[in-house]
């Protein structure tokens, strides 16, 4: 299920969190978060800078969304292809979902079931670990690709 994060109330949100961390709000930084705003699935860095055309460049950009993952603004996904993704936290939406990822075409489904939040607890409370998150992606064969 695809969720749309391009809120402009969010987006104000997003900026007032640059503003607040004295982080200044460059050009590149603000067409990033609009771009990830309006994409329904996490983006390549390459990808953003293509779609950015011209505005700023690949080495920009990685800087950029370096930063942006810093602050958590942005999350960095592995889809277990050596291409980082990237994704908008969002202020209103759901932040924490994982994918469902197509071996052959690459097709991305966003899952928003998740374990119980006990199960985290038990494994920190287990290994002797605080602050326990976790990041899951699923891998598979989508319905296109297993008829091709």
């Amino acid at each position: 299920m695809a969720h749309s994060h391009s809120n402009e109330h969010d987006l104000m949100d997003l900026r007032a969190k640059l503003r607040g961390k004295d982080r200044r709000i460059t050009k590149p930084r603000e067409e990033i978060l609009e771009l990830l705003g309006k994409e329904d699935h996490p983006i390549s860095a390459k990808i953003i800078h293509e779609k950015l055309e011209g505005s700023c460049n690949l080495v920009t950009a990685y800087r950029s969304l370096k930063m942006l993952e810093s602050m958590n603004l942005v999350k960095r996904f592995d889809f277990g292809d050596n291409t980082a993704r990237f994704e908008l936290i969002c202020c209103n939406d759901k932040a924490h979902h994982h994918h469902l990822i197509c071996n052959d075409c690459r097709t991305v489904v966003e899952i928003e079931e998740c374990f119980d939040p006990k199960m985290e607890s038990r494994i920190a409370q287990k290994h002797g670990f605080r602050n326990v998150t976790h990041q899951l992606e699923f891998f598979g064969l989508c319905s296109s690709c297993q008829t091709a």
